[in-house]
């Protein structure tokens, strides 16, 4: 007898099995760091390949933003109807034709229109990766699970940024041919077309979403699902429950779920899932994460430094992800978001003053002295530590089980919408708040938003740890 027969038999759930399928999911949170990061070495040889101003490679690097925007408000409800696993199939396929397509542009609307379709597979992979493990994970390792998505972003991120630091140091800079005579920066995108295979395969061998098949009447194959992820006993019990949650509303779901329809008001939790899936990104992370390269050497470190120096920042981002895994279903949601917007609020403080101190050469870049380089380097790694501790997988871990079944798809799209958006706006206005207010003026932005986010929290957020989706109000 097999182990998960062994474990079927004694009315058990296939653990390794439920790892698994969770794993297999987080394959498209690594894809949506490597698409997210590679970019970060791409930005010079896009500005020579292109010939473009501020404005140009700011649109350039947050194009990729706007398909996000969309892929994550109809990957939640092309989801209720096609299927979760279904539609993460589609985002493989366009994560493998954006990948190959981004290297191959010779123009800048060429390259947006591949990185817009990348962004789709992006923005469908955020929301539905963390949704289906939250519809698969038993309640009391579901946080645990849930956050694998971000160590698979982080990895994701470290790898691009690790791919890009030894391909532009073995050619000698990102914008020198490489291999066949292709630039570089080319080949940083094609490394993707990689992992974006392995996803598409992998996917064929994980079943569809338990809830998703009770939703469309397929009662048996769900229960056959939850009998190997839970045990037949607890799996007839979970049927009955999910079935009792969707027939409370009568009908099946669509976007005016999201109306409270006593008071005629956007659902309360809505308007949470909103918060903090904008906060997260106006304190600024992806500025590091996409611009980390220009950032570091608008500070005054040399190109290869600079990549470098997204190595160790995604290395950090690692460990601190690994952290959080090991203690959110400890500690709580709630606490560890409040730890992390009071430290993202120090430590962006303490950049902007760092920056502050500079002074400003002919080209463009900031010289710091030593004290405040280090400062500055210091400040904004730690930063990183402290995002990826809290915001960056709980955030993603929220949004996954927060919302009550009925609703879980539509506000899914509503809060990847508004978490794109922000990225994109945030992405996009970068590049212009260097030439107009410098470094220290942009860091002072973000430290303004860390601050309010820790209202926020204590006031808005409910914890949910523990708390079985079927428990879940709005």
């Amino acid at each position: 007898m097999t182990a998960s027969g062994a474990a079927a038999a004694k009315g058990e759930g296939d653990f390794a099995f439920v790892l698994l399928i969770s794993c297999v999911a987080t394959i498209g949170g690594f894809l949506f760091g490597f698409d997210s990061g590679v970019i970060n070495g791409t930005v010079e040889g896009l500005q020579k390949a292109f010939n473009s101003d501020s404005v140009g490679t700011g649109f350039n690097v947050a194009s990729m933003l706007l398909g996000c925007a969309v892929g994550a408000f109809t990957a939640g409800r092309l989801a209720d109807i096609l299927g979760r696993r279904n539609v993460l199939i589609v985002a493989a396929v366009f994560f493998i034709v954006s990948a190959w397509g981004s290297g191959v542009a010779n123009g800048s609307l060429e390259f947006v229109i591949y990185r817009v379709l990348g962004g789709l597979a992006v923005g469908a992979a955020s929301v539905l990766a963390p949704a289906y493990i939250s519809e698969v994970a038993p309640a009391r390792v579901r946080g645990r699970l849930a956050t694998i998505q971000q160590i698979a972003i982080i990895a994701g991120l470290f790898f691009s940024f690790l791919s890009n630091y030894l391909l532009a140091s073995a050619a000698g800079g990102s914008t020198q041919d490489f291999w066949f005579g292709f630039a570089t920066w080319r080949w940083m995108f094609w490394m993707e077309l990689v992992p974006a295979s392995i996803f598409f395969f992998a996917l064929f061998a994980i079943p569809e979403s338990p809830r998703f098949l009770v939703l469309k009447g397929r009662k048996e194959q769900a229960l056959a699902v939850l009998t190997r992820l839970v045990g037949p006993t607890a799996a007839a019990q979970k049927v009955a429950e999910i079935e009792a949650s969707l027939a409370a509303d009568h009908h099946r779901p669509r976007f005016s779920d999201l109306i409270d329809s006593s008071t005629k008001r956007v659902r309360t939790i809505v308007w949470v899932g909103i918060g903090l899936a904008t906060f997260q990104q106006l304190v600024g992370i992806n500025v590091i994460f996409y611009y980390g390269a220009v950032l570091w050497q608008a500070a005054g470190f040399t190109e290869n430094d600079a990549l470098l120096t997204n190595v160790l920042s995604g290395a950090l981002s690692i460990g601190a992800v690994i952290v959080a895994l090991l203690v959110i279903d400890k500690i709580g949601r709630k606490p560890m978001l409040i730890i992390g917007s009071v430290g993202m609020a120090v430590t962006l403080a303490l950049a902007a003053y760092a920056f502050s101190t500079g002074e400003l050469m002919e080209n463009g870049n900031l010289r710091l002295d030593s004290d405040m380089g280090v400062l500055a380097l210091v400040a904004a790694n730690v930063y990183v530590v402290f995002f990826n501790f809290s915001w960056g997988p709980v955030m993603w871990v929220m949004l996954g089980e927060m919302f009550p079944n009925q609703i879980r798809g539509s506000g899914l799209a509503v809060a990847g919408l508004a978490q794109w958006g922000s990225n994109f706006m945030i992405t996009w206005t970068f590049p212009m708040l260097l030439a107009a207010i410098g470094l220290a003026g942009a860091y002072g932005i973000y430290t303004f938003f860390a601050v309010v986010s820790v209202w926020f929290v204590i006031r808005m957020v409910r914890e949910t740890k523990g708390l079985e989706l079927e428990e879940m109000k709005g």
